[in-house]
């Protein structure tokens, strides 16, 4: 007799299960013994499947919360809280005794926490700090499940939705690497970066001695950027994030951020500018700019509200205030710290360039190294 678990997992559609071999094969080099956190909301549960079988059959040790992305308990919790929090230890102490972490993107209803209070919300996410750092310390990887909630925000059919995400993840992530290396060639040994787009954006940092990451698929899947550190009190100039972001359940549009000194000194947003105003307050760092990134994957042609896929294309830059990642930042150098790492991003299709050390090396979303610059 066929076992019910056989027939569920021979029905289920194969990109779930090729998915799930790319996480645990490519993304965290999934080991015998390891003990892995699937973080996943239950509309997830068939690649939650397909990773305990693929960790079964390593010989991993799975256990799996909801405790990241369950966002319907969190609103609850938070809005019955009063707004003050302490580290929770036992949460600690199970990712200090995690060797993998994957968290899956997913929803069934993408605004759930628009109703919490953003001060709240900002000091549950700084009281968890020590677990975001913890959990950066594993192996980890964040990755997008197809949900129909996150369909109807990229405002595509489940079915449209479903193929651009699998397409986007189940890809040959060494050729994309090569790509990527192209433009690590000429980041990493450089020392300013300007990025200028319209009359809106113009702003310089320098990111000397700060390596510059190779973004294949690892820790975020799907990859597709390179990305590094500014140094923390260089970055001069302004930025106006011209394509939304959705950040503890509302939309934000819009996003001007002024800086001087490596300081963000004004700040609007065209809509809730209250919740961007209290992602600066978070703390010391969040003022500052913890992350530019550089987008390259041209698979993903299309802006879906999801920064997991919307950072990456190949036409936009992003920047990130708030918490600086430690393989960023050169030894010796200043690391900015944060609870805070809020990505926003600029559109550079069009009127816009990346000049590094005086170079032009991108010019209205084409590279240097790519067909067609010169014209």
């Amino acid at each position: 007799m066929v076992s019910q678990h056989y027939k569920y997992i021979s029905s289920m559609d194969p990109r779930i299960r090729n998915h799930a071999e790319i996480i645990a094969n490519h993304s965290v080099d999934l080991q015998e013994g390891d003990n892995v956190i699937i973080d996943a909301h239950p509309v997830a549960e068939d690649l939650v499947v397909a990773l305990y079988e693929v960790i079964g059959e390593k010989g991993a040790n799975p256990v799996s919360t909801s405790q990241r992305t369950g966002k319907r308990q969190q609103r609850a919790f938070l809005r019955a809280s009063d707004g003050e929090f302490e580290t929770p230890q036992h949460e600690l102490a199970l990712i200090e005794n995690t060797d993998v972490y994957i968290a899956i993107r997913a929803s069934d209803n993408v605004t759930q926490t628009s109703d919490v209070d953003p001060e709240t919300s900002s000091a549950y996410q700084q009281a968890h700090g020590p677990i975001l750092e913890e959990r950066l310390s594993t192996r980890w990887c964040l990755t997008q499940y197809p949900a129909p909630a996150n369909a109807q925000l990229a405002e595509m059919s489940t079915e449209g939705y479903e193929n651009f995400v699998w397409d986007a993840v189940n890809k040959d992530w060494d050729e994309q690497r090569a790509h990527q290396a192209n433009m690590v060639e000429i980041l990493d040994p450089a020392d300013e970066v300007r990025i200028v787009s319209g009359d809106t954006t113009d702003v310089t940092m320098s990111v000397n001695d700060n390596p510059t990451i190779n973004d294949h698929g690892e820790h975020n899947l799907p990859g597709g950027e390179v990305f590094t550190a500014p140094q923390p009190d260089s970055v001069e100039g302004e930025v106006l994030f011209d394509m939304p972001l959705y950040h503890q359940g509302r939309e934000i549009t819009d996003v001007y951020l002024e800086f001087s000194e490596g300081e963000v000194v004004s700040h609007s947003a065209a809509k809730n500018e209250e919740i961007l105003t209290e992602v600066l307050n978070t703390d010391a760092g969040s003022r500052r700019l913890g992350e530019l990134g550089i987008g390259m994957n041209r698979d993903i042609d299309r802006f879906t509200y999801n920064m997991l896929f919307d950072e990456k294309m190949g036409d936009t830059v992003h920047m990130a205030v708030g918490r600086a990642y430690d393989d960023t930042v050169g030894e010796g150098n200043e690391q900015n710290d944060s609870a805070a790492h809020v990505d926003m991003i600029v559109d550079m299709s069009e009127n816009s360039f990346i000049e590094v050390d005086g170079e032009v090396v991108q010019r209205d979303g084409t590279f240097r190294f790519e067909d067609d610059f010169e014209k």
